[in-house]
């Protein structure tokens, strides 16, 4: 053993051995993948993070080299000298290594492994759970060392990148003061002050606005944070995110830089050029309005149709065009108390194409899928030839000169079915965007993976600053209270806050928010207008903001930034299925580790 890690060294990586190598004598580490005894000669599968390579045991070669391979099992950590030869006829055109082969003349065991408890392969069926307990092995498979090593390559790319466009990498802390509001923080007690807390960051946001204060100008830096939430696909406790902020910059700045470091990433990543698709080097851009009346949502993902229709309006044009649960919007129209300058009640319809061939079966499916989501249920009709409404309740009351604006308005055309929505605004937009996505998975209008020109990303601009509170009575910031509300809107800050549009952004790829930011508040006059429509007394927002608020007053510039999510990218670079599968050592659903027991009971000592 000690002439192989002393003497000899590793020569060459498993998975670089092409025909180039032939004749050479290469020194090779690794795992046995599998072994074959082919009476004469054995032959193992080499593994190492850069692929498999076959090895040839000859007993009239080395006959100790081929005892060891003889008794050699699955998942033997194993060293190799030997020389490569080509494989003739023997080829295999399924590996990039299989033109050659390395018949072995020395070799040596590291370490014998006991049997895994699953197939260190992909496509193996074992519950996630197992692997997650033993994600050392899980680690191991191909798939996830693909992955692992793109993210990798992501995030040297990403470094790469800011070094070129003269960013600064600064560290912030992690530790930080608990302030109430926000995503829900993990505390952290403190040792020498008993009862007191640290909060683990959910984000770099105010240090890296100090920073532009101390004058670094472009900040960046792949940083980990946390936040207590419930868990979902694509998302975890603790994450990774690239954050950014720069100085003297407007919106297009920023958009420039990220565009620009994901043109890099998705041409080393997945060899696509994105200038093919977007020439001008731009991005597309959307309205938050907009992306809210035609898909639902503000993460859209544009690769397929089945948009939406806001039927407001022809609702109060016609009455409730005689359909019972559409008429009391029309009624607070009548008495004054519906706004259509900021609705808090809509009508919206979607239409499932003819071609789905929607069953009667297949509508109650529907209906029972958004009652899931909290909806009172899903209203329908089939259109028939002349543009009546067929297979439905409301085909009994609805006035023809409703009907007929409705079918021009969706663009329905015999065979297909309408469905309705009504109430609340976000509840509906909620039920809509979801129903959307679930029937283009239904009939396949999603493009499958491997489908690398089918990628799609949108900026989505100008969202309101305000977003009711649960009260209904008092206003919340959509984001955070340091986002710049347009200049025009300054006026509505006091008179109507609901109508206050920012400039904040979010980047969506594929229907997933990848990125998303504002440009800040350095101005204390307006920051004190802000506070004051959140009803955030001068006391309060000292106590919360105290430090920051100081610093503001201290030479602030115009600055602005994003924070992109590392492992959520990753994810969708490498049509992994679960974010899980793009980071090393994961979380469970229930934020939990199923390799080390964490979290864990401690000592009550532990705690004071």
């Amino acid at each position: 053993m000690a002439r192989f890690i002393d003497e000899l060294k590793r020569t060459h990586m498993c998975g670089d051995m092409r025909e180039q190598h032939i004749s050479d004598e290469v020194v090779l580490f690794g795992w046995v993948q599998n072994r074959r005894d082919h009476g004469g000669c054995i032959f193992i599968d080499l593994r190492d993070r850069t692929g498999i390579v076959q090895l040839v045991f000859d007993p009239s070669i080395n006959g100790e080299a081929f005892s060891l391979a003889d008794s050699s099992r699955s998942e033997w950590v194993v060293g190799i000298r030997g020389a490569v030869r080509d494989r003739g006829e023997q080829r295999n055109p399924r590996l990039a290594t299989g033109a050659i082969e390395v018949v072995v003349r020395e070799a040596v065991v590291f370490n014998r492994s006991e049997t895994p408890p699953f197939l260190i392969e992909d496509d193996i069926d074992t519950h996630e759970d197992k692997r997650l307990e033993h994600r050392y092995l899980d680690l191991r498979r191909p798939a996830l060392q693909r992955a692992i090593l793109a993210r990798h390559n992501l995030m040297a790319t990403t470094r790469e990148h800011f070094r070129r466009e003269q960013f600064v990498e600064v560290e912030t802390p992690y530790l930080l003061k608990y302030t109430p509001g926000g995503a829900r923080n993990f505390l952290v007690p403190s040792r020498h002050q008993p009862g007191s807390f640290y909060a683990l960051a959910e984000s770099p946001q105010l240090f890296k606005q100090l920073l532009m204060v101390a004058g670094y100008d472009r900040y960046y830096q792949i940083v980990k944070c946390f936040r207590d939430e419930d868990l979902r696909i694509d998302r975890q406790p603790e994450f990774t995110q690239i954050d950014v902020e720069m100085s003297f910059v407007n919106e297009d700045d920023i958009f420039g830089t990220i565009e620009g470091l994901l043109t890099r990433l998705f041409a080393d990543v997945l060899e696509i050029d994105l200038k093919q698709k977007y020439p001008a080097g731009a991005f597309p851009r959307m309205t938050f309005e907009e992306s809210m009346r035609r898909f639902g949502n503000d993460k859209p993902d544009i690769r397929f149709g089945l948009e939406h229709t806001d039927l407001t309006g022809l609702v109060i044009e016609h009455g409730g065009g005689g359909i019972p649960f559409f008429k009391p919007i029309a009624d607070k129209f009548a008495t004054g108390s519906y706004r259509r300058d900021l609705p808090e009640e809509i009508v919206k319809a979607l239409v499932i194409p003819a071609s789905a061939n929607l069953s009667r079966a297949d509508g109650e499916k529907l209906e029972k899928y958004v009652r899931g989501m909290g909806a009172g249920g899903l209203a329908r009709a089939k259109l028939g030839e002349g543009g009546a409404w067929t297979q439905s309740p409301l085909a009994k009351s609805v006035d023809d000169a409703f009907r007929q604006a409705v079918n021009e308005a969706t663009g329905a055309q015999p065979g297909d079915v309408i469905c309705f929505q009504s109430g609340e605004a976000h509840k509906v937009h909620t039920v809509m965007a979801n129903l959307r996505v679930h029937i283009a998975k239904k009939l396949g209008l999603i493009p499958e993976h491997g489908s690398g020109d089918k990628w799609e990303l949108l900026w989505i601009v100008d969202p309101p600053l305000f977003e009711r509170g649960e009260d209904d009575d008092s206003w919340v910031a959509a984001h955070h209270p340091f986002t710049r509300p347009h200049d025009a809107c300054l006026p509505l800050l006091e008179a109507d806050p609901g109508k206050v549009l920012c400039h904040r952004y979010d980047l969506v790829l594929n229907g997933f928010e990848i990125a998303g930011g504002s440009i800040r508040l350095h101005d204390p006059d307006v920051q004190a207008r802000v506070f004051t429509a959140l009803g955030i007394s001068d006391q309060e927002a000292k106590e919360k903001f105290g430090f920051l608020l100081e610093a503001l007053r201290y030479g602030a510039p115009p600055h602005g930034g994003i924070a992109m999510g590392m492992d959520r990218l990753a994810m969708l670079l490498t049509e992994s299925e679960n974010i899980r599968d793009v980071i090393a050592f994961p979380k469970t659903q229930r934020g939990s580790d199923q390799m080390t027991g964490a979290p864990s009971p401690v000592d009550v000592e532990q705690l004071v």
